[in-house]
C-alpha cells in the first residue's frame, strides 16, 4: 500500500469534533501516513475553543502552516500531496473553491489538490443547504473533489457523540484509502 501525504484543513464550520477525531484516526494510522500537514482558519480556531472547550489543536505532531503560508509545501503540486480534506468545510471555504479563488492557504491548496486530480474531500458542515450551496457542491463534484456530508450514521447504534461524530470519520477515512477497523454495514 502507498504512504499517504495528507493536507487536513479546518474551517469555522461548527463541527470542531470531527477534526479533532479525524487527526487521532490519523496519528493511530501513522503507519500508512508520510506527513500530515496541517491548516486553520482563525474561525476554526475559535470554534474549536468554543465547541471542545480547549485549545489543543496544537497538540499533534503534525506542523501546522499559517492560512497564508503561500509557501507551504502543499501550495505547489510539486510537494506531492496526494489527499486533502477539508473538515469541517464551511459553505463559505466551499464556494471560493468552487469559484477558484485562491484567497488563503486552504483555498489555494485544494485548487492545487484538483489541477493535480488528487484527492479532494470537503466535509461540509451546515444545513439546511439553498442553491448556491447545491451548485458550489455540484461544481465541485465535477472538477473531481468529494463532498462528504458530515452526516452521522446509526446502524452501529453509537452510544456517545463521539461515537456518533466517528461514523462521519471512519468514512473520510475510507475515502483517503486507508485501511482501518471500524463497523461495516452487514459484516458480523
Amino acid at each position: 500500500m502507498t504512504k499517504r501525504k495528507i493536507v487536513v484543513a479546518i474551517t469555522g464550520a461548527s463541527g470542531a469534533i470531527y477534526a479533532k477525531l479525524l487527526l487521532e484516526k490519523l496519528q493511530q494510522l501513522s503507519g500508512q501516513i508520510t506527513e500530515v500537514a496541517l491548516v486553520m482558519s482563525d474561525n476554526a480556531k475559535q470554534v474549536w475553543q468554543f465547541e471542545l472547550d480547549n485549545n489543543n489543536y496544537d497538540q499533534y505532531p503534525y506542523k501546522i502552516y499559517p492560512k497564508h503560508d503561500f509557501m507551504a509545501p502543499f501550495a505547489s503540486g510539486s510537494a506531492r500531496f496526494d489527499t486533502m480534506v477539508i473538515v469541517p468545510c464551511s459553505m463559505g471555504t466551499l464556494g471560493r473553491i468552487a469559484s477558484g479563488t485562491s484567497d488563503d492557504l486552504i483555498t489555494r491548496a485544494a485548487d492545487v489538490i484538483l489541477k493535480e486530480r488528487r484527492k479532494l474531500i470537503l466535509v461540509a458542515r451546515d444545513t439546511p443547504l439553498n442553491l448556491i450551496h447545491i451548485r458550489n457542491m455540484q461544481t465541485i463534484t465535477e472538477a473531481g473533489g468529494i463532498i462528504c456530508p458530515a452526516v452521522p450514521s446509526y446502524y452501529s447504534k453509537p452510544k456517545t457523540i463521539e461515537e456518533l461524530a466517528m461514523t462521519v470519520v471512519n468514512r473520510v477515512i475510507d475515502l483517503i484509502g486507508l485501511a482501518h477497523e471500524s463497523y461495516r454495514w452487514n459484516e458480523e
